[in-house]
């Protein structure tokens, strides 16, 4: 199983972006969905998680600015980000809890990053 991340790319300070992240195959569950940022000479960072009952949790440099949600009849992960800083500049993992079939464990999964630049 792997995690596609998409919707990266460049924008102006003030503007929007939204990232979808899905499995690249059928899976049993996901349970708890995430996203992290990495910026340049910085560690990996959590943005945003949402829970498979939907709750959420932010990160306090991007509340009221992003929203994390998901569609889990299509096992996708959305993070909307609205309002735009040059600090938000960073590629951007999406992270799961999958259960890859019925009868296996869960696992970790990351995606492979897409970047976000956020010009001034």
């Amino acid at each position: 199983v792997q995690l596609q991340a998409s919707g990266g790319g460049l924008v102006q300070a003030g503007g929007s972006l939204r990232l979808s992240c899905a499995p690249s195959e059928i899976i049993f569950s996901i349970n708890v969905m995430s996203w992290y940022r990495q910026a340049p000479g910085k560690q990996r960072a959590l943005v945003a998680l949402i829970t498979s009952n939907g709750n959420t949790n932010y990160a306090d440099s991007v509340k009221g600015r992003f929203t994390i949600s998901r569609d889990n009849a299509k096992n996708t992960m959305f993070l909307q980000m609205n309002s735009l800083k040059p600090e938000d500049t960073a590629v951007y993992y999406c992270y799961a809890v999958i259960k890859a079939t019925r009868y296996s464990y869960e696992n970790n999964y990351w995606g492979q990053g897409t970047q976000v630049t956020v010009s001034s």
